[in-house]
């Protein structure tokens, strides 16, 4: 078996195509970005049409103050979730897979995490290319298979590159896609009464409060779950917070009350066309690249799974660009010949399995606290813990109880229910001291490659 490489020595892995991006180690803290430029990159996930559909759709259903209850309760859960687990993943510099390693799962379950986020993430990723596809081909013409891989090679291109090179084309798409909407909406509303729209009835069937919370909160969970995988890259706890609630308050409260406006504006969800039909081709391109934006990160978390799931399933280092390579081939062209729309239910269910996660990450991470010590003695030496529990079975019993509430119970938001049946079952349990880890893995026991003693023998974030 080969042994731990030195510190400062570069694993033989790390020169190959694109950049690993840190996917086995912490970031290190002189690798992380500033405020503005972390904050782009959360705004971006704001700047979809999607949204402003999402939007619409509830305004068909609901009053301009209901819809904006439905919107708060939403954005309030996201937030909640977001900031404390991606608070988490800021401290140690770790994505979700390997932070789940010390946060009650273990080594082995933390690949059984990696499986269903690559899995769940990868999916929608072809999924989204589809929609991609079909709304480009429907707009300027040609077969949308063409427009799939055009739009695919292009995401995975940027992807490869990592962290780095997504956050710069943030800084360019987001600007222009937000500057670009704003145009459309004002000339849209300007020739309309905004407090005649504001007090107008719900123009279609009537929508209850907790269906619409579900939308707007269950439709984003998977990505408060993965959010470590940006967080990693913040500088301070303060940053995450208000980033985030800054992209919660822009996408729901500005993106879709607008929305909302505009559902009662035409009386339908079908809004796109006014943000479309009133910028041109430039209109067209901008809401094409910030769509490419979203999905980029769909591709960068799977790839993160897939990494630790080979090094933990098959003791196989692999170079993060590489799978990003493989993942991005496979999606497009799945998404090139219309196979992935048939497996969106599919997709839905891993969306149920994935909220349990985040309720047992954030217990463990900040309550229950038996399994993170190994975390707290090698944060400031930025390095990773020599020993993590292989196995942690209650977790796995607690993950399963908490997706059969949340698939078959009928009340509430069921991404919610099952995420704070985890929670709630983990902080007792875990405080009982029933939630045990059995065995204990070492670095030394993977394959030496993957040892990384000091995080700076890591590729750079977004070196090639």
């Amino acid at each position: 078996m080969a042994s731990a490489p030195q510190a400062g020595a570069t694993a033989p892995e790390a020169k190959s195509i694109g950049s690993d991006d840190y996917s086995l180690s912490r970031v290190p803290r002189d690798k992380r970005f500033g405020f503005w430029s972390m904050l782009l990159q959360w705004l971006a996930q704001s700047g979809s049409i999607s949204q402003f559909t999402l939007g619409a759709t509830i305004g068909v259903g609901m009053t301009f103050g209901d819809a904006f209850l439905a919107f708060t309760l939403g954005a309030v859960i996201l937030e909640i979730v977001i900031f404390a687990i991606g608070l988490a993943g800021m401290r140690e510099g770790l994505a979700t897979p390997m932070l789940t390693r010390w946060t009650g799962f273990g080594r082995n379950g933390s690949a059984l995490v990696s499986f269903v986020i690559a899995v769940s993430l990868v999916g929608w990723f072809g999924v989204q290319n589809t929609i991609f596809g079909n709304s480009v081909s429907a707009l300027v013409g040609g077969p949308s298979w063409m427009w799939c891989v055009i739009a695919g090679v292009a995401i995975t291109g940027l992807v490869i590159f990592g962290f780095k090179y997504m956050a710069l084309f943030a800084k360019i798409v987001t600007p222009l896609f937000f500057g670009m909407v704003a145009w459309s909406i004002i000339t849209t509303l300007n020739d309309h009464s905004i407090s005649e729209l504001i007090s107008s009835p719900p123009p279609g069937e009537a929508i209850p409060l907790a269906v619409a919370a579900t939308a707007i909160a269950g439709g984003y969970m998977t990505g408060a779950i993965v959010s470590p995988e940006m967080t990693r890259y913040n500088k301070k706890g303060s940053h995450v917070f208000v980033q985030s609630a800054s992209s919660m308050i822009l996408s729901e409260y500005i993106v879709g009350m607008v929305g909302v406006l505009l559902g009662h504006l035409v009386k339908s969800s079908d809004v796109s066309h006014i943000v479309l039909s009133t910028s041109g081709a430039f209109g067209v391109m901008v809401v094409l690249m910030s769509t490419a934006k979203i999905n980029d990160w769909n591709l960068y978390g799977s790839s993160l799974g897939v990494v630790n799931f080979f090094q933990v399933v098959f003791r196989k280092r692999l170079h993060r660009g590489v799978v990003t390579v493989v993942l991005g081939i496979a999606g497009t062209l799945l998404s090139a010949v219309g196979i992935m729309t048939h497996f969106t239910e599919f997709l839905s269910l891993l969306g149920v399995m994935i909220p349990p996660i985040g309720g047992i990450i954030v217990a463990e991470y900040w309550v229950v606290k038996r399994m993170r010590k190994p975390l707290d003695d090698t944060r400031a030496a930025e390095t990773l813990p020599s020993t993590s529990p292989t196995w942690v079975p209650m977790s796995l019993v607690i993950w399963v109880v908490a997706f059969c509430v949340g698939k078959f119970y009928d009340g509430g938001i069921p991404a919610l229910n099952s995420l704070a049946t985890a929670f709630l079952l983990y902080c007792a349990l875990g405080l009982l001291g029933w939630v045990k880890p059995y065995g204990t893995s070492t670095l030394d026991d993977e394959d030496g490659s993957s040892s990384a003693p000091a995080a700076h023998a890591t590729t750079a974030a977004g070196a090639a």
